[in-house]
């Protein structure tokens, strides 16, 4: 992992995606987990893994860029066909299109980039007894 997030007096910064995967706890009570690597208003990044199948959601801020660096998964989005991706394969889709996950081969650790910032809490499950923002996502400390 990089030393330091980027700041203003240093406006760069490097990161080990596979170390970060692996600091990504084993289990959790939420279906993700991420580790926020940077956080600026044009765009977020961040590594998340994914602990269980995510009902059908959308973001109502952000498109999304999703790189799979671990197992494989089921991605729905939209109207289209379901995908199967795994390791080095990339997923881009714009803000409140619909999209769910179906875990297939665990650990799922993804790569994302939000353009622009997705705030934490902006989720919006299509069938709300689905899950609610808290249930969703916990940020651990990078």
């Amino acid at each position: 992992m990089s030393d330091s997030l980027p700041t203003e007096s240093t406006p760069s910064a490097t990161f080990d995606l596979q170390a970060v995967a692996t600091s990504l706890p084993a289990s959790a009570d939420t279906m993700l987990v991420d580790v926020r690597l940077t956080d600026e208003p044009a765009a977020s990044s961040r590594v998340f893994r994914i602990y269980r199948d995510i009902p059908a959601h959308f973001h109502r801020t952000c498109d999304e860029y999703l790189l799979v660096l671990r197992g494989r998964a089921r991605f729905t989005v939209g109207t289209t066909p379901p995908l199967d991706l795994g390791p080095s394969q990339l997923l881009f889709f714009q803000r409140s299109v619909v999209h769910s996950i179906v875990v297939l081969e665990h650990p799922v650790v993804v790569f994302a980039v939000d353009t622009p910032r997705r705030d934490p809490s902006d989720v919006t499950f299509v069938h709300p007894a689905s899950g609610t923002a808290q249930g969703f996502l916990r940020t651990q400390a990078y």
